[in-house]
């Protein structure tokens, strides 16, 4: 194994303070302006060459966020100015192993110094190591992007497909059969919802589940954070990949979920139906979100929701069994797709996370790795 370095952060990168940039100086450009929660508009100027690695310096301190591109870095960030003979994607990694936000001074908004964090003991490996850990994390990084960037498209021809015969009445050439039917979301799909989940405790000697509640839908997985429930609850309450979850109370949201096996906890519905495939009643859910969410800011005391007369009055078409299958030919593949990407994204996330601390410690080497994958 190569022999790694001894240092401080201030021999590895040199930060820099943002530039200040208010929104109504901002000229619509190729390059993005990244504040401390990442890219927020387009510039016509750049601040930071490529790649651009930044860190917040104030308001969400200390999380790093990198352009491989030209960018502008705004003053709420610091910003590597210069790299000093390191490979620039493993410092991007690198930075996010140093909690940089535990640095950070002040009560009312919390501001990083660069001169505090440069002091930072840390050690590093020799360039060529950098750059072989460098490499394999921002494959696995690509990877969930591009799976990601797959299945946005991948929605958009859904929807796309949903809006042609459903909402538009003209499924390519024809015109919507008169012998369609009309219907209601309760007469596609049932809509569970789920149970009080620190009523069933987790019990030391069961493989207990995580509990699935609207921050774990809204981030699309399951924590460190999350609550745990005993698994020994009815079946149907439990959240398996590719189910349909539908928020109805708080934050109104439709998702299918593919972050493992949880609870369902109550204020979420579980989506299902013996009938109909599950294109037709996530499509149909999710048509009427945005009215659902209307209706539950128009009604809302405290926590917007909606109640079942909503999904009782939410009307539907339902096609003929012929038309319905050659819908579902369509639209069936993209979900699988979709599903499947999905859980790949999140294996490839978790993957990541359990490598970056090793590799950053020299605990395992990339070499390590190949020699494992033989």
């Amino acid at each position: 194994m190569n022999i790694w370095k001894t240092c401080v952060l201030g021999d590895v990168l040199t930060f820099q303070r943002g530039h200040d940039l208010p929104k109504n100086k901002m000229v619509h450009g190729e390059y993005p302006v990244v504040g401390s929660n990442g890219i927020i508009g387009n510039h016509n100027k750049y601040t930071t060459e490529a790649p651009a690695i930044t860190i917040g310096r104030s308001g969400n301190t200390g999380n790093p966020f990198i352009v491989y591109g030209r960018s502008w870095s705004h003053n709420t960030t610091l910003y590597v100015k210069e790299f000093k003979g390191s490979d620039p994607v493993f410092v991007y990694y690198l930075l996010k192993t140093l909690d940089l936000g535990n640095f950070a001074g002040g009560s009312a908004v919390p501001t990083l110094n660069r001169n505090h964090i440069h002091t930072l003991e840390l050690a590093i490996p020799p360039l060529d190591e950098q750059i072989e850990i460098g490499q394999t994390l921002r494959a696995l990084d690509e990877k969930i992007a591009n799976n990601t960037k797959i299945n946005q498209d991948l929605e958009q021809i859904a929807q796309a497909i949903f809006k042609s015969w459903f909402v538009d009445f003209e499924p390519f050439d024809w015109k919507k059969p008169s012998n369609w039917i009309t219907g209601s979301l309760l007469d596609i799909a049932e809509y569970l919802n789920g149970l009080a989940m620190q009523r069933f405790q987790p019990v030391d000697d069961e493989a207990n589940l995580p509990v699935l509640k609207i921050k774990e839908l809204r981030q699309g997985f399951c924590d460190s954070s999350s609550d745990l429930c005993s698994s020994n609850i009815r079946s149907d309450y439990i959240v398996h990949d590719g189910d349909v979850i539908f928020s109805w109370s708080g934050s109104l949201l439709v998702d299918i979920w593919c972050g493992g096996d949880c609870g369902l906890n109550q204020h979420l519905f579980k989506v299902t139906s013996k009938k109909y495939d599950k294109w037709f009643y996530y499509l149909w859910t999710y048509y009427y979100l945005s009215k659902f969410i209307s209706l539950a800011a128009d009604k809302a005391t405290t926590m917007g929701h909606i109640k079942r007369d909503a999904l009782k009055n939410a009307k539907v078409i339902i096609p003929t069994t012929d038309y319905y299958k050659k819908i579902g030919e369509l639209l069936i593949p993209i979900f699988e797709q979709i599903v499947r990407n999905r859980i790949e994204c999140r294996k490839l996330s978790l993957l990541r996370d359990q490598l970056l601390p090793r590799l950053m410690s020299g605990e395992l080497s990339v070499a390590d790795m190949d020699g494992d994958a033989k």
